[in-house]
Order: structure tokens, then C-alpha cells, then sequence
């Protein structure tokens, strides 16, 4: 699956122009290397996301076939680290 969507679906992002915009910037590491939005994520991957005032990084537990339920969103990604600048 395309980074754009896994952070949309897994809801990191909240919609998936953002996370092209996001990524676009140079914001977005996975596995410590930039990655553009049509990155393939695979399960076991680190994400990093670096917002204005804090940084989040999330290690892939499961990459889903299609879109997911709010509710089940939260099982495909475990949080590292959640640090403020």
C-alpha cells in the first residue's frame, strides 16, 4: 500500500491530499530516508512524522487490503515515540 494511503486509513493523517503534502515536503521519514507519497509500506516499517511542534513515530504492525473502520485503525500501526519540540 501507498504511504499516502496507509496514513490516511490508519488515520495518522486525516485525509490523504495533506499526507501528499506532508510527504512532499521532506516531513515524512520511513525507516530513517525521506519517502515521497507513493513509498510501498510493509508491515514492520517505521514511520516518522514530523508536525510543526512535535514528532510521532509508528511502526507498522499490518498493512490492510482495502480501507478500515475507525474503530479498527488503531491495531495497524503501534506509537514509538510521541515527542514535543
Amino acid at each position: 500500500m501507498r504511504l499516502d494511503k496507509f496514513l490516511k486509513v490508519s488515520r495518522l493523517i486525516k485525509r490523504r491530499t495533506v499526507a501528499n503534502e506532508v510527504s512532499d515536503s521532506g516531513r515524512i521519514l520511513v525507516n530513517d530516508n525521506p519517502a515521497k507519497p507513493a513509498k510501498q509500506i510493509k508491515a514492520g516499517d517505521v514511520i516518522k512524522i514530523v508536525y510543526a511542534n512535535r514528532t510521532v513515530s509508528a511502526r507498522v504492525l499490518k498493512v490492510p487490503e482495502g480501507n478500515v473502520s475507525v474503530q479498527e485503525a488503531p491495531t495497524l500501526y503501534e506509537i514509538i515515540n510521541d515527542s514535543c519540540i
